[in-house]
């Protein structure tokens, strides 16, 4: 029989657990000692370890490569390539992202289990179709500025790559990529101007993160979508809490020149505004045991009410004080949830 790996908080969870059966005699000595043998504490988390060394690897290579085009010796190499065609440089990115994507899911197929080497491998991929994007651009580049329209190409490949190989990898650059070209639009469209009906960037991204969520929700049950449900989900409330904190502190402002003259205290009620939201996806996330909105709801509750102290009260406030306020105020949450916990529990 193969043993549940646990660590050990949970390890001494079950044994405090058994052991309260065993003495309620709920379960018999032998059925007590069959489930302690049912489990075992994990060692060394070696997964994590080398989650963190391929991202480490990575970021290492992307050094790399930038501190070898400050050499002076490639920089003038690279200057007897100025005049290759930027389509032969697209068309070389290409057949290297195809490449790296076979090769990845290739290695996907014949050694499962090298998770994150095999995501390094499409990471890469990712990174050369970016390239190739960005240089079919500037082949056909007419001086318009739309270049918004290559982020709405990244979206449609990466959507349609992430669907076939079944990549969360990369449709979390899909997501992206659909947030950059929200932005770059929504820009173009206004002329760079300050505002898109009258929203600047922190409000339109509320809007578009709220879109995103409701989108998911929408979605939930969808089969084809389950896949990338939660990840859409995550990142739709990134985009949404993020926003919701900037629009706190600078207000629907879209210069900050003239931000800078006006008093914080004025954008009160956007700081209200961003904590309710929070307190209702808590609240919800609570109540329909959704644990991604509970989550963002107390993170952003907390950073809320933190951010607004700094700006409002930290010069002149007793910082004593305050933090016992707010230790007082969280236990008795914490102790109302813990009543009504117990209280379903015991029914």
């Amino acid at each position: 029989m193969a043993r549940l790996n646990l660590d050990k908080q949970e390890s001494d969870f079950l044994n405090n657990t058994i052991a309260h059966w065993e003495k309620e005699n709920l379960v018999d000595a032998d059925q007590a000692a069959r489930l302690r043998q049912s489990y075992e504490v994990k060692g060394f988390d070696w997964m994590r370890l080398a989650k963190y060394s391929i991202w480490v690897a990575l970021f290492c290579g992307a050094i790399a490569i930038g501190s070898l085009f400050v050499n002076n010796a490639v920089l003038e190499w690279i200057k007897t390539l100025y005049d290759t065609p930027d389509i032969v440089i697209s068309l070389i990115c290409a057949v290297g992202a195809v490449g790296l994507f076979y090769l990845g899911r290739q290695r996907e197929k014949r050694h499962p289990e090298q998770v994150f080497s095999n995501e390094g491998t499409v990471f890469l991929g990712v990174f050369f179709t970016a390239c190739c994007i960005a240089y079919l651009g500037k082949t056909f580049d007419d001086g318009s500025g739309h270049y918004s329209l290559l982020f709405l190409i990244s979206i449609v490949v990466y959507a349609f790559l992430a669907y076939r190989m079944q990549s969360r990898l990369i449709w979390l650059f899909a997501l992206v990529s659909f947030g950059s070209w929200f932005g770059t639009e929504t820009g173009y469209q206004t002329n760079w101007a300050f505002y898109f009906l009258g929203m600047n960037y922190p409000l339109r991204f509320v809007a578009f993160g709220l879109l995103l969520v409701g989108a998911c929700h929408l979605l939930r049950n969808k089969k084809w979508f389950s896949h990338f449900w939660d990840l859409t989900y995550v990142v739709g409330m990134l985009y949404l809490f993020m926003s919701l904190w900037l629009l706190s502190i600078f207000g629907n402002y879209g210069s900050l020149d003239t931000w800078w003259h006006i008093k914080q205290i004025s954008l009160y009620y956007w700081g209200i505004i961003s904590a309710i939201v929070a307190g209702l996806f808590l609240l919800y996330g609570l109540k329909k045991k959704d644990v991604i909105a509970r989550e963002f709801g107390i993170t952003f509750l907390i950073i809320s009410i933190y951010t607004k102290y700094f700006e409002y009260f930290w010069e002149s406030t007793n910082k004593t004080l305050f933090f016992a306020i707010l230790a007082l105020s969280f236990w008795l949450v914490g102790r109302k949830a813990e009543k009504i916990w117990n209280v379903k529990i015991n029914d």
